[in-house]
């Protein structure tokens, strides 16, 4: 993939401090910079919430390391940054590129969304990075699109101006979700109850798995069984509990659990390329679809994806891939902090 190469990188090279900031999850990285190309020194995984700020781990991550001052920081986020701030939308953080770059003595600090972080990370990937669900026409050329579901749901896309692919942030993944059958009404008036605005997020985020399990079992008044119950009261993560009893086919509620939720992330999959005409293709990443991949290569992943208004010609030649590789987001603010213009 041809990302443009916006600023020149010194003689003598630099470092760049990256960061992958995730409500879950901080991943960050020292990456040694020459004219070259990039090189990941030294990388450590954080739990978000555990610490009270970003600036706390970015000093824990130098220190544990015995690291040098970087060169530069640049930081992928989960969020709209505006005007160098951003409010992370599913962690009580404010973040600020000036009141970090003060904290921590460098000069250059950037905030870029997570999933424009993650756009970037998709140059630096090899073949085996990606798993396949439909291959699409050959050679497929043409704006390209990213979701992501994890924490929250992340969308991005790649525009292609016919040299290179130029990577932009959305927030589509708080649009209104758009209920089809009389079961999708009675679950988006079930989510209004305790959420409000029922938007895409709600139904193919991580946190979506529990709420549609919930319905089923308290609304629609479908089995539990008592072992189940027995394991989700002993484990800290519904979600891993059912979509694992899904794969193995341990549980007709948690089946049908995972049913719905592969059917919503495929329809607004879906939306997403027809929105952005993302002939080049469409990838899924975050932390959920490679954990779920069987149930994504399944035939019905790919019927949903198709189900749309008059516009499966289109879609049918777009290439469909999963990101397997947890560090794309660190890698493309990497990339971003090296070559970005900013």
């Amino acid at each position: 993939m041809s990302l443009p190469l916006l600023n020149q990188v010194p003689a003598g090279g630099m470092t760049v401090l990256a960061g992958d900031v995730g409500g879950t999850k901080t991943n960050l990285a020292i990456y040694q910079v020459t004219p070259q190309g990039i090189k990941m020194a030294q990388s450590a995984r954080y739990a978000s919430a555990e610490y009270k700020s970003l600036t706390s781990i970015l000093q824990h991550f130098l220190s544990d390391y015995d690291l040098p001052k970087p060169h530069r920081i640049s930081l992928g986020v989960a969020g709209p940054v505006l005007n160098g701030k951003v409010d992370l939308t599913n962690l009580s953080w404010v973040l600020d590129q000036s009141a970090i770059a003060r904290d921590m003595g460098v000069e250059k600090v950037v905030l870029i969304n997570d999933l424009e972080a993650m756009a970037y990370g998709l140059a630096g990937l090899q073949p085996e990075d990606f798993l396949t669900i439909h291959a699409g026409q050959e050679k497929a050329v043409g704006n390209m699109a990213i979701i992501a579901p994890g924490t929250g749901l992340g969308e991005a896309g790649l525009y292609w101006d016919g040299k290179a692919y130029f990577p932009f942030p959305t927030e589509g993944g708080h649009c209104d979700f758009s209920p089809r059958t009389d079961l999708d009404m009675d679950l988006c008036k079930y989510l209004q109850l305790s959420g409000g605005v029922v938007s895409w997020e709600k139904v193919a985020a991580g946190p979506a798995v529990t709420s549609i399990y919930t319905f089923l079992r308290d609304v629609k008044k479908k089995e539990e069984p008592s072992w189940l119950t027995e394991q989700l009261a002993l484990e800290k993560d519904d979600s891993a509990v059912i979509s694992q009893a899904a794969l193995h086919n341990k549980a007709a509620i948690c089946v049908e659990t995972m049913d719905l939720f592969i059917r919503y992330i495929a329809r607004e999959t879906s939306n997403l390329v027809l929105k952005m005409k993302a002939t080049g293709g469409v990838f899924l990443g975050g932390g959920i679809p490679p954990k779920i991949a069987p149930l994504l290569m399944k035939e019905a992943f790919y019927r949903h994806f198709m189900d749309c208004d008059r516009m499966q010609h289109m879609l049918e030649g777009v290439p469909i891939q999963i990101i397997k590789n947890d560090k794309t987001g660190l890698l493309g603010a990497a990339y971003y902090g090296a070559y970005g213009e900013w």
